[in-house]
Order: C-alpha cells, then sequence, then structure tokens
C-alpha cells in the first residue's frame, strides 16, 4: 500500500496549495482548500497511472491512499 502525503497551504493572497510530498511537483493551486485537495489527488492518480503504463512502477499490485498533513 502506497500512502501520499498531501501539504496544504493557504497563500498570502487566499489561495490554497495542496502539494503531494512523494511526487515532485505534483501540486494544485486554487480558491478552496477541499478544492486544492481534489485536484492534486486526482493529478497524483494520473501520474501514477502514466508511470504504470510506461511500466515504471514496477509488476506489483498496487493499492493508494491519501493523508493531509
Amino acid at each position: 500500500m502506497i500512502t501520499f502525503k498531501i501539504e496544504v497551504e493557504q497563500e498570502e493572497d487566499g489561495c490554497w496549495l495542496a502539494e503531494v510530498l512523494e511526487l515532485p511537483g505534483v501540486l494544485a493551486y486554487v480558491q478552496s482548500q477541499e478544492a486544492a485537495v481534489s485536484k492534486v489527488q486526482a493529478l497524483a492518480l494520473r501520474v501514477v497511472a502514466e508511470r504504470l503504463d510506461h511500466g515504471e512502477a514496477g509488476p506489483q499490485r498496487l493499492g493508494i491512499s491519501f493523508a493531509a498533513t
């Protein structure tokens, strides 16, 4: 089971930044905290799917969960 940690913080302009710590560059910057978390989870799943599609994630079965920090 892979657990991705999501770091969420509010910026000075009021927007929210959510980042998946284990996947550099996977982040979302939007108006609400809920939208930031939702968007960054969707992006992380796309990145993992691409890696699986290209054989970069290994042959084992995957279980994925998200944990907010």
